[in-house]
Protein backbone atom coordinates (compact mmCIF):
# COMPACT_ATOMS: atom_id res chain seq x y z
CA UNK A 1 0.00 0.00 0.00
CA UNK A 2 1.04 3.31 -1.25
CA UNK A 3 0.42 5.79 1.31
CA UNK A 4 1.85 8.68 3.98
CA UNK A 5 0.98 9.49 7.45
CA UNK A 6 0.68 12.51 9.86
CA UNK A 7 0.63 12.03 13.47
CA UNK A 8 -0.91 14.84 15.56
CA UNK A 9 -1.92 14.63 19.62
CA UNK A 10 -5.84 14.70 18.40
CA UNK A 11 -5.91 12.72 15.17
CA UNK A 12 -3.75 10.53 12.01
CA UNK A 13 -4.25 11.43 9.03
CA UNK A 14 -3.54 8.85 6.51
CA UNK A 15 -3.36 9.43 2.93
CA UNK A 16 -3.63 6.86 0.59
CA UNK A 17 -1.82 6.88 -3.13
CA UNK A 18 -3.83 4.59 -4.48
CA UNK A 19 -6.81 4.23 -6.97
CA UNK A 20 -8.38 1.78 -5.17
CA UNK A 21 -9.15 0.00 -1.82
CA UNK A 22 -9.36 -3.30 -2.44
CA UNK A 23 -7.28 -6.96 -1.54
CA UNK A 24 -3.72 -6.17 -0.50
CA UNK A 25 -4.70 -2.35 0.40
CA UNK A 26 -7.62 -2.55 2.58
CA UNK A 27 -5.55 -5.63 4.45
CA UNK A 28 -2.33 -3.19 5.13
CA UNK A 29 -4.94 -0.44 5.83
CA UNK A 30 -6.06 -2.45 8.62
CA UNK A 31 -3.17 -3.57 9.97
CA UNK A 32 -1.73 0.11 10.28
CA UNK A 33 -5.19 1.19 11.93
CA UNK A 34 -4.32 -1.67 14.29
CA UNK A 35 -1.15 -0.02 15.35
CA UNK A 36 -2.37 3.47 15.41
CA UNK A 37 -5.13 2.06 17.82
CA UNK A 38 -2.22 0.58 19.86
CA UNK A 39 -0.78 4.40 19.68
CA UNK A 40 -3.30 5.77 21.21
CA UNK A 41 -4.87 7.27 18.02
CA UNK A 42 -8.95 7.12 18.28
CA UNK A 43 -9.73 9.88 15.63
CA UNK A 44 -8.37 8.31 11.97
CA UNK A 45 -8.78 11.01 8.95
CA UNK A 46 -8.16 8.96 5.80
CA UNK A 47 -7.33 11.13 2.80
CA UNK A 48 -9.57 8.84 0.18
CA UNK A 49 -9.27 11.30 -2.54
CA UNK A 50 -7.46 9.48 -4.85
CA UNK A 51 -9.55 6.13 -4.08
CA UNK A 52 -11.73 5.16 -7.46
CA UNK A 53 -13.13 1.95 -6.19
CA UNK A 54 -13.38 0.18 -3.70
CA UNK A 55 -14.42 -3.39 -2.93
CA UNK A 56 -16.27 -5.54 0.26
CA UNK A 57 -13.56 -6.40 1.41
CA UNK A 58 -12.50 -2.50 1.72
CA UNK A 59 -15.94 -1.85 2.90
CA UNK A 60 -15.56 -4.79 5.60
CA UNK A 61 -12.24 -3.20 6.71
CA UNK A 62 -13.98 0.34 6.93
CA UNK A 63 -16.99 -1.53 9.17
CA UNK A 64 -14.42 -2.84 11.59
CA UNK A 65 -12.04 0.03 11.68
CA UNK A 66 -14.91 2.59 12.11
CA UNK A 67 -16.26 0.81 14.89
CA UNK A 68 -13.07 0.71 16.78
CA UNK A 69 -12.85 4.66 16.78
CA UNK A 70 -16.42 4.21 18.43
CA UNK A 71 -15.57 1.92 21.06
CA UNK A 72 -12.65 4.26 21.77
CA UNK A 73 -14.85 7.23 21.36
CA UNK A 74 -13.24 8.54 18.17
CA UNK A 75 -14.06 8.81 14.73
CA UNK A 76 -13.06 7.32 11.74
CA UNK A 77 -13.42 10.33 8.67
CA UNK A 78 -13.46 9.75 4.94
CA UNK A 79 -12.39 12.71 3.04
CA UNK A 80 -13.69 12.56 -0.67
CA UNK A 81 -15.46 14.27 -3.16
CA UNK A 82 -15.98 11.36 -5.22
CA UNK A 83 -19.78 10.88 -5.86
CA UNK A 84 -19.43 7.38 -7.40
CA UNK A 85 -17.79 6.18 -3.77
CA UNK A 86 -19.98 7.98 -1.75
CA UNK A 87 -22.29 6.25 -3.48
CA UNK A 88 -20.98 3.07 -3.31
CA UNK A 89 -20.69 3.77 1.22
CA UNK A 90 -24.35 4.70 1.68
CA UNK A 91 -25.32 1.60 -0.20
CA UNK A 92 -23.02 -0.59 1.71
CA UNK A 93 -24.87 1.00 5.09
CA UNK A 94 -21.51 1.95 6.79
CA UNK A 95 -23.56 3.38 10.44
CA UNK A 96 -22.16 6.40 11.47
CA UNK A 97 -19.19 6.32 8.70
CA UNK A 98 -18.42 10.21 8.54
CA UNK A 99 -17.64 11.24 5.30
CA UNK A 100 -16.62 14.79 4.18
CA UNK A 101 -15.02 16.57 1.24
CA UNK A 102 -12.12 18.74 2.72
CA UNK A 103 -9.50 17.52 4.69
CA UNK A 104 -10.03 20.87 6.68
CA UNK A 105 -13.67 19.78 7.66
CA UNK A 106 -12.37 16.52 8.94
CA UNK A 107 -10.15 18.47 11.29
CA UNK A 108 -12.93 20.69 12.63
CA UNK A 109 -14.66 17.67 12.93
CA UNK A 110 -12.08 15.74 15.56
CA UNK A 111 -12.08 18.74 17.39
CA UNK A 112 -15.68 19.01 17.64
CA UNK A 113 -15.77 15.23 18.72
CA UNK A 114 -13.07 15.36 21.34
CA UNK A 115 -15.08 19.21 22.89
CA UNK A 116 -18.23 16.85 23.15
CA UNK A 117 -16.24 14.00 24.48
CA UNK A 118 -14.93 16.51 27.50
CA UNK A 119 -17.81 17.74 28.11
CA UNK A 120 -19.30 14.78 28.74
CA UNK A 121 -16.68 13.25 31.03
CA UNK A 122 -17.22 16.67 33.10
CA UNK A 123 -21.02 15.88 33.32
CA UNK A 124 -20.17 12.19 34.49
CA UNK A 125 -17.52 13.76 36.91
CA UNK A 126 -20.13 16.15 38.16
CA UNK A 127 -23.30 13.89 38.75
CA UNK A 128 -21.11 11.29 40.37
CA UNK A 129 -19.95 13.79 43.28
CA UNK A 130 -23.87 13.61 44.63
CA UNK A 131 -24.30 9.90 43.72
CA UNK A 132 -24.64 8.97 47.30
CA UNK A 133 -27.73 11.64 47.86
CA UNK A 134 -30.61 9.60 46.33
Amino acid sequence: MNYSIEKNEQYALVSLKESEFSGDVSTTFETLSRNLFREGYSNIIIDFNEINTLDASGVAVLRRVNRQCENESGLLILVTKKEDVIDFLDESKLIDLTILPTLEEAIDAVFMNELENDFRSEDDDSYGEGSSEY
